[in-house]
């Protein structure tokens, strides 16, 4: 069976407008789908317009329920949703260290997904797909990782629950390792040795590139029998 195809298709992706997110809607784009990003920065919109021609990209925040709702009702029909946006702040740092409200604060990336979804449900296609990201963290907590790994475990469940829930809608989850993105230009002129580092510690020595999130993620919005599935895009990250 053919992969299905993406021609004239609507794909919305919160976080579209910068990383793996915008390189799914240059690659959705590229494929013939009708795209949508939304980002909360809107200097980060202007420039993922220059970079997508053709694609439109908004200022929303996930946690907009109202100007989510707005938009999924104005597409129409809806076939595939990429959640991206992480739409929250984490504090690395062990359990006890934290304070209840951080530890808390992680959680509204999963709230902002569910937000996401439920504002999406009622224009979705039947045979449309949703897409959730999680991490590595989620099933290897690393150290200060905590929040990370909760937070994960969690989108990686909603999805198997989703996908009974949703049927015959599909729902993915992608789960990354270490990608060279620009939440890493923290470390200014120290980047790309903080990355090399980072890499040295994964199977195939490096980090990963958007690009390469951005194919599974492709990958779950055409294959039409893969529902429930946690993919993993890690460098090998996860191997003992």
């Amino acid at each position: 069976m053919a992969l299905l195809n993406l021609e004239n298709r609507n794909v919305v992706i919160t976080g579209g407008t910068s990383g793996i997110g915008l390189a799914v809607a240059r690659m959705a784009k590229e494929a013939g789908a009708n795209v949508w990003g939304v980002g909360r920065s809107e200097k980060r919109v202007q420039s993922a317009g220059e970079a997508v021609p053709g694609a439109q990209f908004r200022s929303l925040d996930t946690h907009d329920t109202d100007g989510m709702v707005a938009l999924f009702t104005e597409i129409g029909d809806v076939h595939h949703v990429v959640a991206n946006a992480t739409g929250a702040n984490r504090t690395m740092a062990p359990f006890l260290e934290q304070s209840q409200e951080q530890f808390q604060e992680a959680f509204d990336k999963f709230w902002g997904y569910c937000k996401v979804i439920r504002a999406a449900a009622p224009q979705l296609a039947d045979d449309a797909s949703i897409t959730l990201t999680s991490g590595v963290p989620a099933r290897k907590c690393g150290p200060n990782q905590i929040a990370l790994s909760c937070v994960g475990s969690a989108v990686e469940a909603l999805t198997r629950a989703l996908a009974f829930e949703l049927a015959p809608r599909r729902v993915n989850v992608v789960s990354p390792g270490i990608i060279n993105t620009g939440m890493f230009d923290r470390f200014g002129d120290n980047r790309d040795q903080v990355l090399e580092g980072m890499g040295k510690n994964y199977p195939l020595g490096r980090v990963g590139h958007s690009d390469e999130v951005a194919g599974a993620i492709i990958h779950t919005m055409t294959n039409g029998y893969m529902t429930g599935a946690t993919l993993d895009v890690d460098g090998g990250a996860l191997l003992p």
